[in-house]
């Protein structure tokens, strides 16, 4: 159904960029229906109603139909602010107990449990008081004895089982200072077994598999000190906030802290916060009103509520009168944050600070945009506001270019706050930033996840329904004085700068962690609630498959050039994107010239004043170019799509060569160059990954080389980006127009040669076969490691996909996997472990196969030994297997391809050379896989295969005898890795063919 509302708002945004001034009201009103009270806002675009249950218990539902399934957010009014200052880390800690099952499931007899997690408990109280060092080793070897005994007991990661087996996909949870949140994007027909579920677990804490989950909180913690955006983030919150929690603890907890856990603590923190007037259900999608609230009234509402729930004093903090300097080192490249501090979410502040910041940087016409980004000055300036309960962080960052400093970051970055104050910025960007916020809002309301959030930040920060709604469009009352008023009081000496540089951290630390031994996982168990919520009759959901030649128009414009059309029956928003089969493989300046599109202007227009333009009429355009294929995108609103589609092809046609802006562009490339070999993750992600896929020459590193780069020629890269629509290309729309408007609009303004050349030929680049394994690894300043597993696999078989969909979702790809099981449940070897087979995205291609793990580097042996003993002997549980089908099948039975990503799906199939929906024989064959077929498919393409493996570590930590093991052992350098120093001989007279 169309949303009719939504087109209205749309409608609205419209008059208003044309002057209009009626203001849009939203007034709270009171409801009734099948018995339950509930208060909304007229003119609510999302239609949220919210409920008090008599427990306190406060629901937020918003009905969106866009796909049979339902992202749930539950929110509890509390975060790391609340730790006690002797205790921190409780909030962190106890998200991650919320997932280990309660008195009724994960447990296979818990009054047998509950007193071994009683002596439990009281240990861990004695461990906590005790100094000698020999004294503390010696106790945890009690602890994990006792432990040991209660894992017998454990059903592990039950909450996980049936939470997938009910179709479940995102499950997970975070915590900030303000806030505790646990996720899920269920099916709508599983509703009310996800409510029985979360009832349980929400009334009774089980820290169950505590030490081993402390395992996981420790490995957490050394991330973040591995980390330096984590580093840097916390030392500019001590400088910001050196009273307030904000500051004075963090939300992972101290080491100390960390060492000495209190269960008693948790149980506590439990107690006072998770209680039904703390708490929040925000649910977002295919539902019925009447029906969904009285379902959560009937499991919730026996949780009973902890009296009144005191908040927090607030500490004030004293204004800051002069900058706070802090430093912070480590591996990775340099920056600067430069932080301001503000009221909180809730505050007045708010809606100043919001406008201040998006005049400031909104992505393409602000004054960081325009004067920094545009003009190169600085690499990846930004500003972002940091929006907690008590306060918040206006945060200024920028990385130097070569030969500047710092602190010449730090200035250029001052200087457009010093431009904001003087008011010289252009009087039309306020109302267009507010447009743009409102069209950011409209689209981000056709996606559950977003409007659920919208739901939890609202309740968390205690804002009302009525009054967050209405927030962009109250913005409209501020003026150019109004905000160069609050500029100028807000904006002086009072901030705090993190310097992050490059080198070695001195003040580098860890967390220790006590050996444990391996525990129980009782796999294949099942508790009687488990199997209760197993045999409820639920009313199966019928998949929905694509039918290309129905769900997409496939038109034709002038010269033949075919056009994808699906319109957009929801609201004004469009999406056209021309996308072509030239990527990086066929010529390696493509990312290169597509990059040089933004630094440029026309014959009558500089680069600044098109995008200026392009903000004005609410739309944006993007680019982007993959090794295979290449798109130019340009979206907004439908009614400014013909001015914004003749600035867009303007601009591609009439791209004016500018020697100075190339200049620019090429020496801030080579700078991100040399900050990419400083980043832990492109190096493993990118380079080393590549590196064990393919070896020495693979599409990563098929880049030019800084010498081809320096020899680029302006009338070079405006030759390739004219041509880019002159080459054979097909065009993709989502949108509000109709087919023949469409049509029309394309052909006056996308403006085609008599005949489009033919897409050059690839270099083809073929995965490195295993038969001697290599060990290849990088040094880097850490406390973890990071290690995969790699090897090549059969060529592209659709035959495959759908078993290979089944053993990923069996063996690695969640929580109640044996991956995730073993390496990080049973034994506490790895923070992060998962591992995935892919299927190639061409017949051409070849399937692959990782696994991954962050693990502490003393854990390296044991790690990979369970890791490589798990991939070459198939661990079997019928119990998983049964979750994993029933998981494949209940997301796909309620997953819904709609929008622009009918025409993303049509075109991954089409380069699969399919021409149907493969999802239909996924779910045709899941039905009827066995175990057998899972075994069968590891003994065939993983039990026997050689694995390459990469690592990245200290050198000084990693076990090389160890890695002697896993094959010859090699080191490579940035230079191998990057290949940025390589000449790659460009036959330009074929690419330019």
């Amino acid at each position: 159904m169309i949303d009719k509302t939504l087109r209205i708002l749309l409608v609205l945004v419209l008059l208003f960029t044309i002057g209009c001034k009626d203001e849009v009201q939203y007034e709270v009103k009171q409801g009734e229906s099948n018995g339950y009270s509930y208060e909304y806002v007229t003119n609510d675009p999302l239609k949220v109603r919210i409920y008090t249950l008599k427990n306190g218990l406060k629901v937020y539902l918003s009905k969106y139909e866009g796909e049979p399934r339902i992202q749930t957010q539950i929110a509890v009014k509390a975060g790391g602010k609340n730790d006690p200052a002797t205790n921190t880390g409780l909030a962190h800690y106890l998200e991650h107990i919320m997932f280990k099952g309660t008195a009724d499931f994960g447990t296979l007899d818990w009054k047998k449990e509950e007193v071994l997690l009683d002596s439990i408990e009281n240990m861990f109280t004695t461990y906590g008081a005790l100094t000698d060092s020999v004294t503390r080793v010696n106790y945890y070897k009690l602890i994990d004895k006792v432990s040991n005994e209660a894992s017998k007991y454990a059903i592990a990661n039950e909450y996980d089982k049936m939470v997938s087996e009910i179709g479940a996909k995102g499950t997970n949870a975070y915590t900030t200072e303000d806030r505790t949140v646990y996720i899920n994007d269920i099916p709508s027909n599983q509703l009310e077994n996800w409510l029985q579920i979360e009832a349980n677990r929400f009334q009774k804490i089980v820290p169950r598999l505590f030490h081993t989950e402390l395992e996981a909180v420790y490995e957490e913690k050394n991330r973040s000190l591995d980390n330096d955006y984590w580093k840097t983030y916390e030392a500019l919150y001590a400088g910001m906030f050196p009273k307030h929690q904000y500051g004075t603890q963090t939300v992972i907890g101290t080491i100390e802290h960390l060492k000495n856990p209190s269960i008693t603590e948790i149980k506590n923190y439990f107690t006072k916060y998770y209680r039904p007037n703390n708490v929040a259900i925000c649910l977002s999608g295919d539902m019925d009103y009447d029906k969904t609230i009285a379902s959560i009234d009937k499991y919730f509402s026996t949780w009973q509520p902890n009296g009144e729930i005191t908040p927090l004093e607030r500490i004030e903090e004293e204004p800051l009168k002069q900058p706070v300097v802090k430093e912070v080192y480590g591996p990775d490249a340099e920056w600067i944050n430069i932080g301001f501090r503000f009221k909180g979410r809730s505050s007045d502040d708010f809606q100043l600070l919001r406008l201040t910041d998006m005049i400031l940087a909104n992505s393409q016409a602000g004054l960081i945009d325009i004067n920094l980004k545009q003009k190169q000055a600085v690499i990846e300036p930004s500003s972002y506001v940091d929006y907690l309960n008590d306060y918040a962080i206006h945060t200024f960052s920028g990385r130097p270019r070569e030969g500047q400093s710092l602190d010449d970051v730090k200035k250029l970055l001052l200087e457009q706050i010093e431009l904001l104050k003087k008011g010289e910025f252009e009087d039309w960007l306020i109302e267009a930033t507010i447009n743009d916020l409102k069209k950011s809002k409209i689209k981000d309301s056709e996606e559950n996840w977003s409007r659920s959030n919208d739901l939890v930040i609202a309740f968390t920060n205690g804002i009302p329904w009525n009054k967050y709604i209405g927030e962009i469009e109250a913005l409209r009352k501020f003026k150019k004085e109004d905000i160069v008023k609050f500029a100028n009081e807000n904006y002086k000496d009072n901030y705090v700068i993190v310097y992050k540089r490059t080198g070695k951290d001195l003040n580098a630390k860890k967390v220790n962690k006590p050996s444990i031994t391996k525990v129980v996982l009782n796999k294949e168990n099942k508790s009687p609630f488990h199997e209760r919520i197993g045999k409820n009759k639920v009313e199966k959901l019928k998949p929905v498959f694509l039918d290309y030649d129905k769900d997409i128009k496939k038109l034709s414009m002038n010269k033949g050039v075919e056009v994808l059309y699906t319109p957009n029956q929801e609201n004004e928003l469009y999406s056209l994107y021309y996308l072509s089969d030239v990527g990086t493989n066929n010529d390696p300046r493509m990312n290169i010239a597509i990059e040089y599109l933004q630094y440029v202007g026309t014959d009558d227009m500089s680069a600044e004043d098109v995008k200026k333009e392009f903000y004005k009429l609410g739309s944006n355009f993007d680019v982007f170019a993959a090794e295979d294929q290449t798109y130019i995108y340009l979206e907004g609103l439908s009614e400014t799509m013909d001015k914004s589609l003749a600035l867009f092809e303007k601009l591609l046609a009439n791209a004016k060569a500018d020697d100075e802006a190339l200049k620019k562009m090429v020496d801030g490339i080579f700078k991100k160059r040399e900050d990419a070999k400083k980043s832990k993750s492109t190096i493993m992600f990118s380079g080393l990954m590549n590196y064990g896929l393919y070896g020495a020459k693979s599409p990563f590193t098929n880049v030019l080389s800084n010498k081809e780069l320096r020899e680029l020629k302006s009338e070079e890269l405006t030759s390739i980006i004219k041509d880019f629509t002159k080459t054979e290309h097909r065009v993709l729309y989502y949108g509000p127009k109709k087919e023949q408007e469409l049509l029309a609009t394309v052909n006056q303004y996308h403006v085609l040669p008599d005949k489009l050349k033919p897409t050059p030929e690839p270099v083809k680049f073929d995965m490195a076969d295993a038969k001697e394994p290599s060990v290849y690894w990088t040094d880097y300043d850490m406390v973890q490691e990071e290690i995969m597993f790699l090897t090549k696999s059969e060529e592209f078989d659709k035959n495959r996909i759908a078993i290979s969909r089944m053993f990923n979702e069996y063996f690695g790809g969640n929580m109640s996997s044996p991956v995730f099981q073993e390496l990080r449940e049973s034994q506490g070897l790895a923070y992060s472990a998962f591992a995935y087979y892919g299927t190639a995205a061409k017949p051409t291609k070849n399937d692959f196969f990782y696994a991954y793990m962050g693990t502490q580097a003393d854990k390296q042996p044991e790690a990979m030994k369970a890791m490589l003993g798990l991939l070459q002997s198939f661990p079997k549980s019928d119990n998983g297997f049964e979750v994993a089908r029933n998981s494949i099948l209940n997301q796909i039975e309620s997953e819904r391809i709609t929008k622009a990503g009918i025409l993303f799906n049509y075109e991954s199939a089409r380069k699969k050379g399919l021409s149907y929906d493969i999802r239909k024989d996924v779910y045709d064959q899941v039905q009827r896989f066995t175990l057998a077929d899972v075994e069968k498919f590891q003994g065939e393409y993983l039990k026997n295969k050689n694995f390459n493996v990469v690592l990245i570590g200290n050198k000084d930590k990693i076990n090389f005898q160890e890695l002697k093991r896993y094959g010859k052992i090699q080191e490579l350098s940035l230079d191998e890795l990057f290949g940025y120093e390589k000449v790659q001989k460009i036959n330009l007279e074929k690419v330019n063919q």
